[in-house]
């Protein structure tokens, strides 16, 4: 379902935006307000966060927004029923983020139903490996949602394929070691992982960690199906006025 729906897509864009917020930050009437503003700009798809006290994947911008979230009060079922207001309101994919712990402690089983019900189209849960979420895949695909899976610069050919093997939607790749939210050098050097990444898979390929300009956007068009932007949406939320967001979407290209 979510990858007919980007290759749908893509055959009118050069590239699609996924872009992400934490749920509950900088409260929760805002987080709404946020999400109607990424679409009113043209956002193709959004990673929803369910705040987390040890984001191990995300670089100080977003740590800062869950500890926040978190100190807001605010809580996992607060986090879906949020996710079932935007999904029902609005005609694009979301998908939830965060951490296994979530879901193991909320049921694996219950969580993935209820991510059915609500209307998502599939999580990225960065720390579990593939091999140790067969119950956890299982459950995704019966379910028609997508188990997206990350690559890396340092994976293996071998372990892309193993790891594609697993996944679902897409895949997410990050352009470099390290956290969310620190610079990424945009050179051969990527050019020749994103190759690695397209020709190990055939769903599509999105790219994140560092991408937050329009020149970031056009190096990677045609290169890669999705551009991703997380920290630096946080940057203006905290920098800015809400109407920057629209704005700065608009002036990176990305329009529908």
């Amino acid at each position: 379902m979510l990858k007919d729906y980007i290759n749908e897509k893509r055959q009118k864009k050069d590239i699609l935006l996924m872009t992400h917020i934490v749920i509950g930050y900088p409260n929760i009437q805002t987080s709404y307000e946020i999400i109607d503003s990424m679409v009113k700009a043209g956002v193709d798809l959004i990673e929803l966060q369910i705040p987390f006290s040890e984001p191990m994947a995300d670089g100080p911008v977003i740590l800062h927004a869950n500890q926040k979230a978190l100190a807001n009060g605010i809580t996992v079922q607060e986090c879906m029923e949020f996710a079932e207001n935007i999904a029902q309101k609005y005609d694009i994919p979301f998908l939830f983020m965060s951490y296994y712990n979530i879901l193991f402690k909320y049921g694996l089983k219950t969580f993935i139903s209820k991510m059915k019900e609500i209307g998502l189209y599939g999580a990225i849960v960065p720390d579990i490996p593939p091999e140790e979420g067969e119950e956890y895949i299982s459950l995704m695909k019966k379910n028609n949602l997508a188990p997206i899976y990350i690559f890396s610069p340092s994976t293996t050919d071998d372990r892309m394929k193993f790891v594609q093997a697993q996944s679902d939607g897409f895949i997410y790749s990050v352009a470099r070691k390290g956290v969310t939210g620190a610079n990424t050098e945009f050179s051969q050097d990527l050019d020749e992982y994103i190759e690695r990444c397209n020709k190990s898979t055939d769903l599509p390929i999105a790219l994140g960690f560092g991408v937050k300009s329009k020149e970031d956007i056009e190096y990677l068009s045609g290169k890669v199906d999705i551009a991703v932007i997380g920290s630096e949406i946080i940057r203006i939320i905290d920098n800015g006025k809400l109407s920057d967001i629209e704005k700065f979407i608009k002036q990176i290209g990305i329009s529908k």
